[in-house]
């Protein structure tokens, strides 16, 4: 006799969200996570009455209904609205690209204005290109050219673009920005979709309720007692890097990281917004969050007289290093399709999320796919 319907391997919230439905109609479920803590990278740590996101900002957001309802039925979401700046030698600019954006770059005042600025920076990229026989973009440098211009290419895509990949714009791949969200409005919401919000409490009331009633347990790693785990359940949900399930038969998957540098900060608003992006190449750092302003609006803010921030260092990913972002160029698309076909052939094991199927996911995106998982 197996103890467990499913063992569940993660407690993120591809694992949670299964852990919840599988419990609901009354299956038997184990959950574990090799970290200290339930809740994967969406977990958050009080540190001075504010919920801080440990492994980096967590936003919310989704134009499925069905999803958003799901959602708030396990915790309330409040009304964040994410609207992120972008730093670039001493000016703010605000993000995504919007009219305000291109009045504080051009000084222009109607989206007329601002149209015609990118299309003449535009037809100087593609003329420039023309002459030196390029049909087409090579590179991620060459594509944004075409597609926004020089100005904004240089001050709010290049360093910060550098800084996240590890890599010059003109050796990466064209495709990583085939397209860029141009709004000729005065929009800072940086999402298009419905709904947006964070867990009035934090994500770790989201992950409760979605575990509630379910065994869980933490500091368990699956690969140390391997044969034993496989033998208590009679499924088993894999979260965690295919690869390593395979034990890298065909080799390593690749992958970014981030490191993150957090302080407590004796003040009660350091940058005045959740999010500000550092675009120059010559600041280390990606961008840094003021986890306060997730949660608290208005004058609540005043009530907590520290703050917390957290700055983001992009890093090549080395073993033993946390996965983040998937490389998703053809060298390791290709291996991964390997470690898929293996996947597809597997009858008891459940691969899902952005380290099980090696691609980025949003939020919103798991927990659609893990609601039409026939459990």
């Amino acid at each position: 006799m197996k103890h467990y319907d499913y063992l569940i391997v993660g407690s993120g919230l591809f694992g949670s969200t299964f852990a919840y439905r599988a419990h609901k109609i009354g299956k038997k479920c184990l959950v574990i996570d090799k970290r200290p803590h339930l809740g994967g990278n969406v977990y958050c740590e009080k540190i001075e009455g504010i919920n801080v996101h440990k492994y980096g900002a967590h936003i919310f957001h989704t134009s499925n209904k069905k999803v958003w309802d799901f959602v708030n039925s396990i915790v309330e979401f409040n009304r964040y609205t994410n609207s992120p700046i972008a730093y670039y030698k001493g000016k703010f600019y605000n993000l995504p690209f919007n009219m305000n954006t291109f009045y504080q770059l051009w000084g222009v005042k109607t989206p007329a204005e601002a149209h015609a600025k990118i299309e003449e920076q535009k037809s100087i990229a593609m003329t420039q290109m023309n002459a030196e026989g390029i049909t087409e973009p090579r590179n991620l440098e060459e594509q944004a050219r075409i597609l926004i211009g020089n100005d904004i290419y240089e001050s709010l895509i290049k360093g910060y673009t550098e800084k996240q990949w590890g890599r010059k714009c003109s050796e990466l791949p064209a495709f990583i920005i085939k397209r860029l969200p141009v709004r000729f409005i005065f929009d800072n919401n940086y999402f298009n979709d419905c709904y947006q919000g964070i867990p009035i409490g934090g994500y770790n009331q989201l992950i409760n309720g979605l575990l509630d009633g379910v065994e869980t347990r933490t500091g368990i790693n699956f690969f140390e007692n391997r044969t034993q785990w496989e033998k208590i359940a009679n499924k088993i949900v894999f979260t965690g890097k295919i690869d390593e399930f395979y034990d890298y038969q065909f080799g390593k998957l690749e992958y970014r990281t981030v490191r993150f540098e957090e302080e407590v900060l004796e003040t009660t608003n350091y940058q005045g917004n959740a999010v500000v992006n550092y675009t120059e190449r010559d600041i280390p750092y990606t961008r840094i969050i003021e986890h306060k302003h997730f949660e608290m609006f208005g004058l609540e803010i005043e009530k907590f007289p520290k703050t917390v921030i957290t700055k983001e260092f992009s890093t090549e990913w080395k073993d033993g290093m946390e996965p983040y972002y998937p490389i998703n160029d053809e060298k390791n698309n290709t291996l991964y399709r390997k470690y898929e076909n293996l996947a597809k052939k597997e009858k008891n094991t459940i691969f899902g999320g952005r380290l099980a199927e090696y691609k980025y996911y949003d939020m919103h995106k798991i927990i659609e796919e893990v609601l039409n998982i026939d459990i």
